[in-house]
């Protein structure tokens, strides 16, 4: 059990079946116009790349500290506040009174915004970058908490490694920005 973040496939993003996102696709297809923007037309059917699913395990009060620190109260709120991460360019993110998997209503944000701040955040704490990009599912997870990143701390210290839990944080919302740009697929919690 726990909370993942995941992505969502074609079959899924449309799907009004149990676990679709039909709803939620339709309200941001509506949002979007009301903006004067095309609609989102979802993820294309699978490419080949590895499936994204990380799971939200270590404590978040260091990435909190981190991002009061670094980000202004708007751009933290933009960065955790979410609930459906789309690559889309939104000047804002977009609530929809749909439930999504923890709350009753929905914010979906962009995810080229969303990446700009986790960028910022790595930048600030010096993130090394051959951190595992998703190659496997949980790839990320278990990267920091079987091991391998407290190696690399010792090898390579700095102020990413004072906090390793809070440099998870930053590394997953990184890597969940990038993949949806990427693939050009939504991520959700689940």
């Amino acid at each position: 059990m726990g909370i993942y973040l995941v992505d969502v496939d074609a079959q899924d993003w449309r799907g009004e079946h149990e676990g679709g996102y039909g709803a939620i696709a339709a309200g941001l297809d509506e949002a979007l116009s009301g903006r004067g923007l095309p609609p989102y037309e979802g993820p294309v059917e699978k490419s080949g790349e590895p499936e994204f699913g990380e799971k939200l395990s270590p404590s978040m009060d260091g990435f909190v500290a981190l991002c009061r620190a670094h980000l202004t109260r708007e751009e933290e709120e933009l960065l955790c506040g979410w609930s459906v991460l789309v690559p889309v360019p939104l000047d804002e993110p977009v609530e929809l009174p749909v439930g999504s998997a923890y709350t009753d209503l929905t914010v979906v944000a962009g995810a080229p915004r969303v990446l700009a701040l986790a960028q910022r955040l790595a930048s600030a704490i010096g993130l090394p970058p051959m951190l595992p990009v998703a190659t496997t599912s949980l790839g990320l997870t278990n990267w920091f908490l079987d091991g391998a990143a407290k190696e690399t701390a010792a090898a390579r210290p700095g102020a990413w490694a004072d906090d390793l839990d809070a440099a998870f944080y930053v590394a997953l919302y990184l890597r969940a920005a990038e993949h949806s740009l990427r693939r050009g697929c939504p991520i959700v919690y689940s």
